[in-house]
């Protein structure tokens, strides 16, 4: 989970600041239309109900015998965190933990997408199945995120808030899980169909998927942090959807969010993956623009045009045969 900065973690503004002295972000207007598809795809999202928000219920309590992240008790944003996340024997293995439970949880929370449920109902799920092993929900308290867990409908592109909004048929739905446990985060997210789901729609699920398992093995020690994006974009291309680009990956662990970045586009940025080292990796792909819009609450991200998109993230170890994935259930 990626959540932003200004506020609660990595926002937009953050994000730009940090790449802006290494990579341009401005588009040719051949590759903007290239993004702002015009195809047979785009009947799909120009008929669908727009996303609207719904009632948020109140802030669900956590037992005082879970140890919390630092950033509950301060209330404050804490950003990105200096260095990478680089392990012992030992905090391997709390990493592990921790993914496994990440993994676990999200499975659960994918059991219950359905037409008719709520993603407050979703949020009230995954909320206590983390407390019941003993873990802190990490987005609950993040820079005053309301809920456990972010659930990202359609054209939402990340850190939706689960509200009173019954999935219908036909939607898709990202759920994005982190929990701390023993101290370590553990990271993950998944796309997944609500009902009968058209096939533009399941593609785009498909090849962002696709996305973050090729990047993936690509990793190990040595391999240039870069190659990660050119490897996201590159695949994305091929079929025509785009990257969006305000919202990164990041070293995780003992701390939420930390170094490094990890763009999921074309860039020149510089830095290497290091042994016994852990971030995620979390493309977003759309049908449609790759400009993000952020709704009232200051949290909710989506497509400016209203097109579909997708996501999916995993916690990574950097091992010496190349990359172990945590979050694997």
């Amino acid at each position: 989970m990626l959540l932003q900065f200004i506020g609660s973690s990595v926002s937009t503004q953050v994000c730009r600041s940090h790449v802006s002295m290494e990579i341009s972000r401005t588009f040719s207007g051949i590759t903007n239309l290239l993004f702002n598809r015009r195809s047979s795809e785009e009947s799909t999202y120009s008929t669908r109900k727009c996303l609207k928000p719904g009632k948020v219920s109140p802030r669900r309590s956590v037992p005082d015998h879970i140890q919390t992240p630092p950033y509950v008790r301060s209330k404050k944003p804490p950003g990105i965190a200096s260095g990478p996340e680089v392990h012992d024997e030992k905090g391997i293995e709390c990493m592990r933990a921790s993914g496994r439970l990440a993994a676990q949880v999200l499975q659960y929370a994918g059991t219950l997408v359905k037409p008719g449920i709520t993603t407050d109902e979703i949020d009230l799920a995954v909320h206590q199945m983390i407390i019941d092993n003993g873990a802190y929900p990490s987005p609950l308290g993040y820079g005053g995120f309301p809920k456990s867990v972010c659930t990202s409908v359609n054209e939402c592109i990340c850190h939706g808030i689960p509200d009173s909004r019954a999935l219908e048929d036909g939607d898709i739905i990202n759920i994005d899980v982190t929990v701390y446990l023993n101290g370590y985060h553990g990271d993950t997210s998944a796309t997944y169909f609500v009902g009968d789901v058209d096939e533009g729609a399941r593609n785009l699920v498909k090849v962002t998927k696709e996305c973050l398992d090729k990047a993936i093995s690509i990793c190990a020690p040595g391999v240039e942090l870069n190659k990660i994006g050119k490897t996201i974009h590159d695949h994305a291309d091929k079929h025509r959807y785009g990257v969006v680009e305000q919202f990164v990956g990041h070293g995780v662990g003992q701390v939420f969010h930390s170094d490094p970045i990890v763009l999921h586009y074309r860039n020149n940025g510089r830095g290497k993956m290091v042994l016994n080292q852990t971030f995620t990796i979390e493309p977003m792909l759309t049908i449609g623009s790759i400009h993000p819009k952020m709704w009232n609450d200051n949290w909710t991200v989506v497509t400016e045009d209203g097109s579909l998109s997708a996501q999916f993230e995993h916690t990574i170890l950097i091992t010496t045969d190349g990359a172990e994935i945590l979050t694997k259930c």
